[in-house]
């Protein structure tokens, strides 16, 4: 374990795994901040610990090694303390730990602001999720949480700044005996909204500053999100291992350019992308899916399929939108139904879904239950379509 010397800004990032370590964690390092990683790993945690530097090994065309140091690792679970006093002296909380899990690692949040000396200035707090808005989520709870601390509002408001953030980088699975090491695709996006900081945002080399992160948010989600999913369902029904090889069959790749023509119209119409911009964005998006030095399986990124299924995400979100619209969502739905067909059995929601499909339920119930789309939505119908016939095809 070392700490950067003479380094004087510190960086808090909740979870240690691939993509903390080799995204956020090796930006907010290579622009000098001093990294503490917080995870409820204890093994992850004690390698990080026994370990002075990783790697992170950029695989494909332009790829280049970056040698990450001057780390600390913090068990969030056993030793809250620590972790606490450490947010109070940070200048940056990030964290990379799933949607679903930023309540848990608010009251640690919030401890720390309350700790907080006054002259320490604001807290830059940045939830790098897959999701929309993560920010807001983890900023609702820190609150909530804070508020047991004995702050308002205000209080909360003089010692954080809360910003929205959309992330994108391809972190597949690691191969084993690499210890902290991580492969990662050379290309990377971290936008971050401007507007909470004023004219006083972290200097965060190749952080990508907007006024607006919705389109931002929903471009990546709808095309980088939606593609690598569809990819997943479609190659693991063609039996496909991996997504490389999954792109390399020519229908599942023209399934999947059929989804994002769909999720491009959309994101034309909602947001006035030029749609040759927008064109070359989805073919970069295929290339980078079609990287064969990233060894991503569909197993891996199809994973939790009905989160991926659900009323706000990459299928249902776009589809919804496009019906609302009068417009096509044909290639969206059939992706849909490659996803009720994602049967892994070491994949828990994979596995609920399936006893979901094989329960007592109405065709229209579960649809609902499935997507949140209620009867009376213009794709409601469709929808139903599609479970009636997953339920169909499901083994006796």
């Amino acid at each position: 374990m070392s700490e950067v010397s003479g380094a004087s800004r510190t960086a808090v990032h909740f979870g240690a795994g691939n993509i903390g370590r080799g995204f956020v964690g090796l930006l907010l390092h290579n622009a000098g901040y001093r990294l503490v990683f917080a995870d409820v790993a204890a093994p992850l945690i004690d390698a990080i610990n026994a370990t002075p530097s990783y790697t992170v090994h950029e695989v494909g065309e332009g790829g280049v090694d970056h040698v990450v140091d001057g780390y600390v690792g913090v068990n969030s679970a056993t030793n809250e303390a620590e972790l606490v006093d450490r947010i109070a002296d940070a200048d940056i909380v990030t964290t990379a730990v799933g949607p679903n899990i930023l309540k848990f690692v608010a009251p640690a949040i919030a401890r720390g602001i309350a700790a907080r000396p006054a002259a320490a200035g604001p807290l830059a707090v940045m939830a790098c999720e897959n999701a929309i808005n993560a920010t807001d989520i983890l900023e609702a709870s820190v609150r909530a949480a804070a508020s047991e601390e004995g702050l308002d509002d205000d209080a909360v408001d003089a010692r954080a700044v809360f910003a929205n953030t959309a992330v994108d980088r391809i972190v597949p699975a690691q191969a084993p005996g690499q210890g902290i090491d991580v492969r990662v695709e050379p290309y990377f996006e971290w936008a971050i909204e401007q507007g909470p900081f004023g004219d006083d945002a972290p200097e965060i080399p190749g952080v990508t500053w907007v006024d607006s992160l919705g389109p931002y948010i929903e471009r990546k989600l709808f095309t980088v999100n939606t593609g690598h999913a569809s990819s997943a369902y479609f190659g693991r029904r063609a039996g496909a291992e991996k997504i490389s090889d999954a792109l390399a069959l020519p229908e599942v790749h023209a399934k999947v350019e059929a989804v994002l023509a769909e999720t491009k119209a959309l994101l034309v119409a909602k947001y006035g992308f030029a749609p040759e911009q927008q064109q070359a964005y989805v073919e970069k998006i295929l290339g980078r899916f079609a990287n064969p030095e990233l060894p991503d399986t569909v197993e891996r990124v199809g994973r939790a399929p009905l989160r991926k299924l659900s009323r706000h995400e990459r299928f249902v979100g776009p589809a919804a939108e496009l019906a609302e619209r009068g417009m096509p969502a044909d290639a969206l739905l059939e992706a849909m139904g490659a996803a009720l067909a994602f049967d892994v059995p070491d994949d828990e929601e994979a596995m609920r879904l399936q006893a979901m499909l094989g329960g007592d339920s109405t065709d229209a119930a579960l649809a609902e239950e499935l997507t949140g789309l209620a009867p009376g939505h213009p794709l409601h119908d469709a929808v139903v379509t599609v479970v009636k016939e997953a339920r169909a095809a499901q083994p006796v």
